[in-house]
């Protein structure tokens, strides 16, 4: 049976955080004078989502099991949430009531992290493109070669044969990477851009699996580490993937812009396949071809 989730801090710091930036001119109402707190009072927002504000108050006390469909809906809308930020308040409400989450952010043992060897033939079959796959708690789980070598900055000297690993003995994890090692900010030229993204990411899986003890020891040790995560941790913010573009800065061949596409993993739960590819023609096509040619030189060396 899914276990209840005590998740009312979070509810009552994510409600306080969407009520504080939100201003009355951008939800439509005067502003006044003398106004006491940032952004809108509580009962403003009651007065925005048709409910009573002791109702609210309720809610924004991390009451937030048992809530209907429709309330949560009205408060989305009072509140100006952009989709990640509903889908991550219905997570919220789903774990307050003990619902799972649609089989989304399921918990992976640490002897579960391994690829199936069907999806690690996949991304083999990836030849021109970075393929890799990652869990919810940020951890590299697979990769194609291209995938690892492209990853070299943060999988160290794994990069280009055998599976993912890190030198401590744990899988490499990416919000490691960007908030512990000095390596990212060369390889990530947008290095803030993806610190909040990288955080943004955590938050929202976290509303999802709020049971998942190695997320909770990441956050906490990212927490402890990083002024900056603790800092933007605070914030609440939330946000999905999906597709965009990113720009890399690789040791070996230089800048990259990739486009990328994010694919759930309906058979294995709280994986995520990112796929990375460059305008066909592009130098930074150029760039990725050169980066395999390199891989697979290294991997002739090494006797893979």
């Amino acid at each position: 049976m899914e276990k209840r989730a005590d998740n009312r801090a979070e509810v009552r710091e994510f409600l306080m955080t969407r009520r504080a930036r939100l201003t009355p001119r951008e939800a439509g109402l005067p502003a006044g004078t003398q106004r006491r707190v940032a952004g809108l009072r509580r009962s403003e927002v009651a007065t925005l989502a048709g409910i009573s504000v002791e109702y609210y108050a309720k809610l924004e006390r991390g009451a937030l099991g048992g809530a209907s469909a429709s309330v949560l809906d009205s408060l989305s809308r009072a509140l100006r949430l952009d989709d990640a930020e509903r889908a991550h308040l219905l997570d919220l409400a789903r774990a307050a009531d003990g619902v799972p989450t649609s089989g989304r952010g399921r918990r992976r043992s640490a002897r579960s992290r391994e690829a199936r060897p069907s999806l690690q033939w996949m991304l083999d079959a990836v030849t021109d493109a970075v393929a890799v796959v990652r869990d919810q708690r940020q951890d590299l789980v697979a990769a194609n070669a291209l995938g690892r070598a492209f990853y070299a900055p943060m999988t160290g000297a794994t990069a280009v044969t055998g599976r993912p690993g890190a030198a401590d003995g744990r899988a490499p994890n990416f919000a490691r990477f960007v908030f512990l090692d000095p390596a990212s900010r060369d390889f990530y030229p947008d290095w803030d851009r993806f610190a909040r993204m990288t955080v943004a990411i955590l938050r929202a899986d976290a509303g999802r699996d709020p049971h998942d003890p190695g997320l909770q020891e990441l956050v906490g040790e990212l927490s402890t580490r990083s002024d900056l995560f603790r800092t933007l941790w605070a914030a609440h913010d939330v946000r999905v993937h999906g597709t965009g573009t990113k720009r890399f800065r690789h040791p070996v061949v230089g800048d990259l812009t990739l486009a990328y596409e994010e694919l759930a993993l309906t058979a294995d739960p709280g994986l995520v396949l990112f796929v990375y590819t460059a305008e066909p023609g592009s130098p930074s096509a150029e760039r990725l071809r050169v980066l395999g040619s390199w891989s697979a030189d290294a991997a002739r060396v090494s006797g893979r």
